[in-house]
């Protein structure tokens, strides 16, 4: 809905956003029309919640590294096509992993893995590692 060429629905959603930065006066107008600040909703966990030190995406990583380790073992090599997708078993439940994917971003993100997780991929062969 506009209102003199000003859009008031987008108006109206700054407003509730940046509440806390208006002026008490601004805050008062605005609360007697029934405008209150928006509360942002809270992320949901990573992987069903995070432990202390966890590291975020651990869980898809974990997931990921597993379909690596059943790929090479089954097809005796590390090269993965892009589209690939592998079914994979954790704790009793069956994972479909996007491996060609995954694989291509771990290489694109090395910089940001850890040693430890450098380490796992050169043990099943990753050569960029």
């Amino acid at each position: 809905m506009t209102w003199r060429g000003d859009d008031i629905g987008r108006w109206l959603t700054r407003q509730q956003r940046d509440f806390n930065r208006l002026n008490p006066e601004q805050q008062k107008r605005l609360a007697a029309l029934g405008v209150r600040q928006v509360v942002p909703a809270r992320k949901a966990p990573v992987s069903g919640g995070t432990k202390a030190g966890a590291v975020r995406g651990t869980g898809a990583y974990t997931r990921g590294l597993a379909a690596l380790a059943q790929y090479v073992q089954r097809e005796q090599r590390t090269v993965v096509p892009r589209q690939h997708t592998e079914r994979v078993t954790l704790d009793g439940q069956d994972h479909e992993v996007r491996l060609g994917v995954w694989v291509s971003n771990q290489k694109n993100r090395r910089n940001k893995l850890n040693g430890e997780q450098l380490a796992r991929l050169a043990e099943l062969g990753m050569d960029w590692v």
